[in-house]
């Protein structure tokens, strides 16, 4: 608990973001006991509380600020974050991602097609547009995708290799006649199985790459589980 000053009244927004918090991570916000939104203009003496999470019945009528969980979690990443958004292809997950994407195009995406927006910018998850989104804290990205299935409590709904890493698309299987041509001798002599990707036409096939993918996953369910 603290106390704020200010000189000009400004809206609850505004305030919570000037002290550093994203409005993406509000999901009540009290002032006075009573519950209301964003757009409520600070007034002298008000008593605020924000909650990230809010559990109790007690407050009626009461303003949740979140958007409502998606069936299926969708991303968009910001340009510093691309191999997590590596990561979160390899387990199946719908992810968004060129290391040129502007903030304007970053917030538009994530408004305009209800994706998450995962980023290391506090700045960003600021804009109006945004209600989607998620600061991400930890560095390693290793640690960064365990961190955002432990957020969003995705560990069930993991698939891994049915994404492209390079675009997003979805993978199929595709009999090996049909590319044995554009593979090299040795990966068909020694590979049966393969993998296309229905946008960009990119082959996977389960070599070493596809082992070590498999540790890497193992190691991160194990330590959410």
């Amino acid at each position: 608990m603290f106390t704020c000053n200010f000189e000009v009244s400004s809206s609850v927004k505004e305030m919570i973001e000037a002290l550093g918090v994203p409005h993406t991570e509000v999901d009540v916000i009290l002032v006075n006991d009573k519950s209301v939104d964003f757009s409520y203009v600070v007034q002298d003496s008000d008593r605020m509380r924000v909650y990230p999470a809010f559990e109790s019945n007690e407050i009626t009528p009461l303003i949740r600020l979140k958007p409502q969980p998606q069936h299926q979690a969708r991303f968009v990443l910001d340009t510093h974050l691309g191999k997590l958004a590596a990561y979160l292809r390899m387990l199946g997950f719908d992810t968004l991602y060129r290391n040129n994407y502007h903030d304007k195009e970053l917030a538009t995406i994530s408004s305009e097609q209800e994706r998450i927006l995962l980023t290391r910018d506090r700045g960003l998850l600021k804009h109006k547009a945004v209600t989607r989104g998620y600061y991400v804290r930890e560095i390693d990205p290793g640690q960064q995708l365990a961190e955002i299935l432990r957020y969003f409590n995705l560990a069930e709904a993991i698939k891994p290799f049915a994404r492209c890493l390079r675009c997003n698309g979805l993978l199929q299987p595709i009999a090996k006649e049909m590319i044995c041509h554009r593979v090299s001798a040795n990966t068909g002599q020694f590979y049966n199985d393969f993998h296309i990707c229905l946008t960009c036409d990119q082959i996977y096939w389960k070599g070493s790459h596809y082992e070590r993918m498999q540790q890497f996953i193992m190691q991160v369910l194990q330590k959410e589980a």
